[in-house]
């Protein structure tokens, strides 16, 4: 088969593969019908997770076709359509029963690392991938959900929803402000709205992103390039700052931002994957009561968020830029990597 390989960073090409077979009896082979490119994958590129070792096939988004069963496999059947999550869960440890996948004990790829797809195992940028703990790390693709919307709901969704939304404990009539109009902090856009946000404030260097973080349900826009950008905030906000605010960027400019405009006892939920460090000063933050949390998508809400596609209460076509065939996966990088002059949001491949 062909697919996607990292070979140290810097370094990717589209190669052919061995084909992955069945390892353990719980395990299932999936067709790739349709998957995308992640900002982890382009983190991964810069050597920003050295976890990831040459040879690794990339990505951990998808949707597919099973071709092959374990024996252990009892709910899922050849042919089955599936959402693969981009989180693996044995379903058996500890901190699987909690609901906390993303820590997954299971020894596959390494002992409390849920997040294994292109990361300790083969990924998903490929014709054909080796699918771990299948009956409780996929979910069938409704007739009524395309194999891409299937894919958004692979990890972006999720993690805008769990790790944006939830841990920034979004409620009614809060006014939230999301640092990063990329495909992620829009994902915590669309799925905050659906908790009643008195107002979405989008803030991004990129005026067009800005602009566009409307169709998702941002009732208003910063362009942080603005030398008022922060009073601009503050000034919606009755001079207080924001109940949440979200890091969806992952450098040390974004994180600063967020404790920037958060109000006393508010909460910052950091997003972004960071590659370097960012300062924390805990002599001044101490006394402001905020709340500061952070992690790894368990995609627990997976199943929610499908039912509202399903139900057509979110949109995941909106996120959808750039649509390429699998073996242009070469060219969609490139799209993707730069995405301020190309504008994409999400690239996505299909078989």
């Amino acid at each position: 088969m062909k697919a996607l390989v990292y070979h140290g960073p810097g370094q990717k090409s589209w190669d052919e593969v061995a084909d992955p077979t069945i390892i353990d009896a719980t395990d299932v082979i999936v067709k790739i019908d349709a998957t995308t490119i992640c900002g982890t994958d382009l983190h991964i590129l810069k050597g920003d997770v050295p976890a990831v070792t040459p040879g690794r096939i990339l990505g951990h988004e998808g949707v597919g076709t099973i071709t092959e069963v374990g024996s252990a496999v009892t709910t899922l059947q050849v042919g089955d359509q599936v959402i693969l999550s981009c989180v693996s869960s044995c379903g058996k440890c500890g901190y699987c029963k909690a609901g906390v996948y993303s820590h997954c004990q299971a020894p596959e790829g390494a002992a409390g690392i849920g997040w294994i797809f292109g990361h300790l195992i083969d990924g998903t940028q490929a014709e054909y991938v080796r699918v771990p703990f299948a009956e409780n790390s996929v979910y069938k693709l409704p007739d009524t959900v395309s194999a891409e919307q299937g894919v958004i709901l692979s990890d972006i969704l999720p993690t805008g929803h769990e790790i944006g939304v939830q841990y920034g404990h979004v409620k009614a009539g809060d006014v939230v402000a999301v640092v990063g109009a990329g495909p992620v902090g829009l994902a915590v856009i669309s799925t905050a709205r659906l908790y009643g946000p008195s107002r979405i404030i989008a803030i991004d260097l990129d005026a067009n992103r800005v602009k566009e973080a409307a169709k998702f349900g941002a009732t208003d826009g910063v362009v942080s390039s603005d030398g008022d950008w922060r009073e601009q905030v503050l000034a919606m906000t009755d001079g207080l700052g924001v109940d949440v605010a979200v890091e969806a960027v992952g450098i040390p400019q974004t994180w600063q931002m967020c404790v920037d405009v958060v109000r006393p006892a508010g909460s910052i939920a950091n997003v972004g994957v960071h590659g370097s460090s960012v300062q924390l000063d805990l002599q001044d933050l101490w006394i402001t009561n905020i709340d500061i949390s952070m992690g790894l998508v368990n995609t627990d809400t997976l199943g929610t968020l499908l039912k509202m596609v399903a139900s057509r209460q979110l949109d995941p076509d909106v996120f959808i830029s750039h649509r390429f065939k699998l073996e242009e996966i070469m060219d969609a990088y490139d799209v993707f990597a730069n995405a301020a002059q190309t504008k994409a949001l999400k690239v996505v491949l299909t078989a």
